[in-house]
């Protein structure tokens, strides 16, 4: 596939595979404002830039909300056994958490 083009097939469920481009949504649990800080925005932006960096992914495009985070991204590869949609998820959650606890 070229770098200019994308297959986007429109699926809406929680399936992902390898190699589709996808427009995800995730939400923070009970839609708190947990992004509202723009520290905690870069959190996310650095778990994504590292994924880019690892080549594990490519974005699109994205939107960060205070209380959820549009992506229109691919995923390349996995991540040891896990979806990098997966270790995004757990490594912000798990610094965010963190964060909130000091």
């Amino acid at each position: 596939m070229k770098e200019s083009e994308f297959n986007y097939k429109g699926h809406r469920n929680s399936y992902t595979e390898l190699n589709e481009v996808y427009f995800w949504t995730i939400t923070i649990n009970k839609w708190q404002h947990l992004l509202m800080p723009d520290e905690n925005k870069i959190i996310a932006i650095n778990s994504l830039q590292w994924l880019v960096q690892q080549q594990l992914i490519k974005i699109y495009g994205y939107v960060l909300m205070p209380n959820h985070i549009h992506l229109m991204w691919e995923q390349m590869c996995m991540k040891g056994k896990e979806f990098p949609k997966n270790s995004f998820e757990k490594f912000t959650a798990k610094t965010l958490v963190n964060k909130m606890k000091q």
